[in-house]
């Protein structure tokens, strides 16, 4: 008996050891795309009765491939007979396609989906199996299966939406977002960043045209619902009509007797959008609610930013416009009466003083009483320093100013403000003659997560690599550091003589690019259009293979934008933008441009 026993143990050793040395072959031969050989050892499997669970799908896939449609159909009915599940059924259905047989496939995928429990994940397992094989129509009945028989209360709204959008039903989608809405406002981040990737928000006119009636016909079904304005404010802001949505939010802001945030985060975004005009609305609508409102003093000092940017855009903003404004910092505060709105004050007054009224004392102080302030939060406190810092640099206090800025990064060292403090103070080693120090942080920074502080390491990175890693006699580079500073304090006049030394005792070096696009950026500054303009032609002209170029030329488009109002030629340039340097940081900016030129 024992020797029985050990005979068949030893057999079935055997026999499994075959069996996986006959699976590894087939799979072997399977990945290989050699499918004859392929069928071979899984048909030698399946004869000898091994469970084809594990390898089903090479084995199907090899029949159909083989067009041996008979046995796999025979296949799968097995594995039906022996599972009863959905996926069999919908196995079954894959044979089906491939056999061209049209109505065995309908019958196999409605079985499929009436074996699929009304509970979430089995739903959504099997609509996914359609969605594989793009059988859209098909993981739509799914899902609206577990719509209409949900065991657990799950309504897939947002899964037919998107499939509604898979199939190319447009109106289909709207519908389903909007219902997703209606149950749940929550929601709306998701859905917008979905309709983001379906819609062109300035090409697709038909598409935008839709779905703004579609909201429309909501809003007026459904007045008392808040969530269809503020996707209707959201669409018009990716159509550029920041006076459509301040329409909006307005209305709705008053209707639900509201402390202004919406308005508040609109004239945010309008501001960094250029479009002063809606962002001074939305402030002002705050600000009228009176001094009570949470949002009072922050609507006051946004709207002298509002308009400080505003004057910051213009060619030839005078001494007098900025004074005004001086003059209402001076009388709001006052009414300020929150410790965050009173540093936040101080802090735009200071910078006003001293990089736009030349008092860079008077903002100094301002700046320091901030800093004194109780009760700040870190970044608030961080903030007042960057900008403090910046006010004893323009001083010429270059040691304190590092200090702060060292401060900064220490207390903020993964975080933007403190990939922007190590920038600064990369800076200051750059002005100081300090090159290696300097590109040492540079290679640092080019990882930020921030695409504008990288750039800017980057382009600095480089401007030292080229002119002095490169270069025997270190006086050029010196000289240009030194003119670099004297741009940030205003010294023009002393910058433009510093410049012209190096030209005139270095003629075509290779900084040459550099001053030339220096000098424009001041000249801009300054409001002399026409001259900036001039030296940021020769950039493109003369020195094409700049890295200098691509921001010249979005220079260009910017004065052609909102110096000069020359549309046309603005658009032209953007467009250029776009085709000549798609590489280049302002990419986005100029598409963004170019697609809201309206002729």
């Amino acid at each position: 008996m024992k020797k029985i026993l050990l005979i068949l143990i030893t057999s079935l050793i055997a026999h499994s050891f075959y069996a996986q040395e006959d699976l590894e072959l087939a799979l072997h031969y399977f990945n290989g795309k050699q499918y004859e050989q392929a069928k071979l050892y899984f048909d030698k499997l399946a004869n000898d009765g091994v469970n084809v669970s594990p390898f089903f799908q090479e084995y199907k896939q090899t029949l159909l491939v083989l067009n041996e449609f008979k046995t796999a159909e025979s296949l799968c009915k097995k594995r039906i007979k022996a599972l009863k599940d959905a996926e069999s059924y919908f196995h079954l259905g894959t044979v089906y396609i491939a056999w061209k047989k049209e109505s065995e496939k309908t019958e196999a995928f409605t079985s499929a989906i009436e074996k699929t429990p009304a509970y979430r994940i089995p739903i959504l397992e099997t609509a996914l199996l359609f969605s594989d094989i793009y059988e859209y129509e098909w993981a739509l009945k799914t899902f609206e299966k577990g719509r209409l028989e949900s065991k657990d209360q799950y309504r897939f709204s947002y899964e037919i939406a998107n499939t509604q959008g898979a199939l190319g039903n447009f109106t289909g989608m709207l519908a389903a977002y909007l219902d997703i809405l209606s149950e749940d406002a929550s929601m709306l981040g998701e859905i917008e960043s979905s309709l983001m990737q379906n819609i062109d928000f300035i090409e697709d006119e038909a598409k935008c045209t839709e779905l703004k009636t579609l909201v429309l016909k909501r809003i007026q079904s459904e007045p008392n619902k808040t969530i269809y304005p503020e996707l209707l404010s959201w669409f018009l802001i990716q159509r550029n009509d920041f006076n459509g949505a301040y329409t909006q939010l307005f209305a709705l802001d008053k209707r639900n007797n509201e402390n202004g945030q919406r308005l508040m985060n609109l004239g945010a975004l309008a501001q960094s959008n250029q479009k002063f005009d809606v962002a001074s609305k939305c402030y002002n609508a705050v600000i009228a609610k009176g001094s009570q409102n949470p949002f009072y003093g922050q609507a006051c000092i946004k709207k002298l930013q509002s308009t400080s940017s505003f004057l910051r855009s213009k060619p030839n903003a005078s001494k007098e416009e900025y004074l005004q404004i001086d003059s209402e910092y001076n009388s709001i505060q006052s009414e300020i009466s929150q410790p965050q709105d009173i540093a936040l004050l101080k802090k735009d007054w200071g910078h006003l003083k001293a990089f736009h009224l030349s008092d860079a004392k008077s903002g100094e102080v301002l700046l320091r009483d901030a800093l004194a302030i109780n009760g700040l939060s870190r970044i608030s406190n961080a903030e007042i320093k960057l900008e403090l810092a910046d006010i004893l640099l323009f001083q010429n206090n270059i040691w304190e100013a590092s200090l702060l800025y060292s401060q900064v990064e220490l207390d903020f060292k993964e975080d933007v403000l403190g990939h922007e403090a190590k920038f600064k103070n990369a800076k200051i080693s750059f002005y100081t003659g300090d090159f290696e120090w300097a590109q040492g942080q540079l290679d640092v920074l080019k990882a930020s997560t921030s695409k504008l502080i990288s750039n800017d390491a980057m382009q600095l990175s480089l401007l030292i690599t080229d002119n002095f890693n490169m270069d025997t006699i270190p006086l050029p580079m010196m000289q240009f550091a030194r003119a670099d500073l004297l741009a940030f304090q205003n010294r023009n006049d002393a910058c433009f003589q510093t410049l012209d030394s190096i030209t005139n005792s270095f003629p075509n070096h290779s900084l040459t690019d550099e001053i030339i696009f220096l000098k424009a950026k001041i000249y801009r500054k300054e409001g002399k259009i026409n001259e900036a303009l001039s030296l940021f032609e020769t950039i493109l002209n003369i020195h094409f293979n700049s890295v200098y170029a691509d921001d010249a030329l979005f220079a260009m488009a910017e004065i052609n934008d909102f110096d000069l109002n020359q549309k046309e030629i603005a658009h032209t340039l953007y467009e250029r933008v776009l085709t000549d340097y798609p590489g280049s940081l302002f990419v986005v900016e100029a598409r963004k441009r170019f697609r809201a030129y309206i002729p």
